[in-house]
């Protein structure tokens, strides 16, 4: 119903795809958020004030889509994961919670990949740049035999470069950049630092008075 109410509401003025989307989709909309020609199909979509979700991108299987004020994904990204059903997937993890999570002013620029299997969370004023990076929260437990997940954080005003790869159970803390095509398999804990490599490493320290890392708005001029 969700996937025909919306294609219906394509063809609608956004004063009225907006009512649809909120009363029919469990979209919760501030003032000055949008969704544009994008197919949201989730349990429940929470945008805060001048949040926006652009176009041709791709949401399905989460019970929860929450973007802080003026958070935004931008275009083209396929967002999914496995909803909370009677499944003997992931059914011995009874915590598990399929969401994607974006503080204030984070940022999902363009074609990248996003498996919610288990909790995203990209903290505010971060941004995921580039394109074609994959956060992957789900794998195969080989000893046994099942697939399981594990959550994923991403700290405050972090940057993540251009394809690059991250894995459930990683963590990168706030203040952080991880370089262009590395991949985060573990968590971190030291702020301020540069990651990067195969598997991500910490190469150097960063300048704690770096603009990046004090800036009120989430686009960079």
């Amino acid at each position: 119903m969700k996937l025909l109410l919306q294609l219906l509401a394509f063809a609608l003025p956004w004063s009225l795809r907006r009512i649809v989307l909120e009363k029919w989709c469990d979209c919760k909309l501030a003032e000055g958020s949008s969704i544009g020609l994008s197919l949201v199909l989730c349990r429940q979509v929470e945008l805060g004030n001048g949040a926006r979700i652009g176009h041709f991108n791709f949401l399905k299987n989460l019970s929860l889509v929450q973007l802080g004020d003026h958070a935004i994904i931008n275009n083209l990204n396929w967002i999914t994961g496995f909803p909370k059903i009677d499944s003997p997937h992931f059914a011995t993890e009874l915590d598990r919670a399929p969401e994607l999570i974006l503080g204030r002013h984070a940022a999902i620029t363009n074609r990248h990949l996003i498996d919610c299997t288990a909790r995203v969370t990209i903290g505010s004023y971060t941004t995921i740049a580039g394109f074609r990076s994959q956060i992957l929260t789900h794998t195969i437990d080989i000893v046994e035999a099942r697939q399981t997940s594990r959550p994923l954080t991403i700290g405050d005003y972090c940057f993540i470069g251009t394809d690059c790869i991250l894995l459930g159970g990683s963590a990168l803390p706030s203040h952080s950049v991880l370089g262009a095509k590395s991949l985060l398999n573990k968590p971190h804990l030291t702020e301020y630092r540069l990651y990067g490599g195969v598997p991500a490493k910490e190469l150097s320290e960063l300048p704690a008075d770096a603009k990046y890392f004090h800036r009120q708005t989430g686009f960079v001029d």
